[in-house]
């Protein structure tokens, strides 16, 4: 049935943007989406007068789904309970009331391969964006299980969404456990202010905290510990290039190599990339200029509306030119990634170009950034990259997992897989 005949409502948006703000209610728009849900972490905030106008036509609630209307034609993200939140402009809401779509299961319904189906159909390709018209997604027609079949399945299928929730919301915390670690051995230098005190510094043994100078010295960046200095990144990182196997060339690709472009790692859920869109064939990575990039390598993408997006690599990968590799000369690969993390917003101001930032060699050449010690970099990497092991091991986890989901998903709504088979399923993998 179409989705009109089942019920569902559509609820346009106010198509205007209200002003930012410091802090306030959250206001939705397209980069908020991603595989389902909301990410919220750079999300645009407005204030509470703001957030009453713009909920007067659309107040979202929760089981609500978020449908992208123009340029992620398509994509969709579920309303969690208890958030409070405006939706920006291109984005419409859906909505079951009629009891013949349970509303845990419609976002379910959106997802599947049907859904997608229908959206090709309906799509309007423009010159810049390609975009559906509200007065078409009601159209869209969909298979509609039994009730009692919808709740069965939204249940199978939450459960192995909230197991995927669960490790990226631990791998989140294990790297910002990492980060907070950095910044205070790194850039706030809070070993190096007790011991300037005479007191030793918190949460280490003697071995580290004798690492650490007990006073400051002047720099060009400011007050550094004594015995520190300044320097650019590839005094302490080699950087890689990328490429590209001519497409014309079919035994170039489909292989079992990964290769990574800048959608792979802008679009990445996580700090870690461990899987690629395309991949390449031994042949293609050997008559290309591409070539193969480390295991926790960090990459940047290096021009084009994401520039500056980074991720580690958790396995050996090749990738294009959009992006730059880089490699710590030290051994420490993943202080360097905490150490880019906090610089790429320099470095992509230093790279603004007329159209999109481009980071080039020379923006990593120019770049001044503080150099600690060797062994004090080797100590931390003792600490952190246990964590990011984990962070990798858990990131392919929710790859196998998000995968069955998905590969259950069509199955169960056109009947082709009973539940039971599905929930076992689901068990001896989650």
């Amino acid at each position: 049935m179409t989705l009109r005949q089942a019920g569902v409502n559509l609820i346009d948006c106010d198509h205007r943007t209200p002003p930012a703000a410091d802090a306030g209610f959250p206001y939705i728009a397209i980069p908020q989406l991603k595989d389902g849900h909301l990410d919220l972490t750079d999300v645009r905030r407005i204030s509470e007068a703001d957030f009453i106008e713009w909920t007067k036509k659309l107040k979202p609630r929760a089981h609500d789904v978020i449908v992208v209307r123009r340029c992620n034609s398509g994509d969709s993200a579920l309303i969690p309970p208890d958030l409070e939140c405006a939706i920006g402009q291109n984005l419409v809401v859906l909505r079951s009331e009629s009891g013949v779509v349970h509303p845990k299961f419609l976002r379910w319904l959106v997802r599947g391969p049907e859904w997608w189906d229908q959206v090709g159909k309906y799509i309007n390709v423009g010159a810049v964006f390609d975009s559906l018209r509200c007065r078409d997604i009601p159209n869209f027609e969909l298979t509609v299980p039994p009730f009692a079949e919808q709740v069965a399945i939204a249940e199978v299928l939450d459960a192995l969404d909230d197991r995927i929730a669960l490790l990226r919301e631990t791998n989140a915390t294990l790297e910002s456990i990492a980060q907070a670690l950095f910044k205070s051995w790194f850039v706030d230098f809070d070993p190096v202010h007790a011991k300037s005190q005479g007191l030793a510094p918190a949460g280490m043994d003697e071995a580290t905290a004798a690492l650490f100078p007990d006073g400051f010295e002047d720099s060009l960046l400011g007050q550094l510990p004594a015995g520190w200095r300044t320097g650019s990144i590839l005094e302490i990182a080699d950087l890689l290039s990328g490429g590209t196997p001519k497409t014309d060339r079919p035994e170039y690709w489909g292989g079992e190599i990964a290769w990574a472009s800048a959608k792979d790692v802008s679009q990445s859920s996580g700090s870690v990339l461990v899987s690629t869109e395309r991949s390449i064939t031994a042949a293609g990575l050997e008559r290309s200029p591409t070539k193969l990039i480390p295991r926790l390598a960090t990459v940047v993408v290096a021009r084009g509306a994401t520039t500056g997006r980074m991720v580690m690599f958790g396995r050996e990968m090749a990738m294009n030119q959009t992006c730059y590799g880089l490699t710590s000369k030290l051994g420490t690969p993943v202080a360097l990634y905490c150490l880019l993390r906090r610089e790429m917003d320099v470095l992509v101001n230093a790279a603004h170009g007329s159209v999109f930032d481009t980071i080039t060699t020379s923006t990593f050449a120019k770049s001044i950034v503080v150099h600690a010690p060797e062994e004090l970099l080797v100590r931390f990497e003792s600490i952190a990259r246990p964590m990011f092991e984990r962070i990798t091991e858990s990131t392919a986890r929710v790859q196998t997992l998000a995968a069955l989901r998905d590969a259950l998903l069509p199955r169960l709504i056109s009947g082709q897989l009973r539940l039971p088979e599905a929930e076992q399923a689901t068990v001896e993998l989650a």
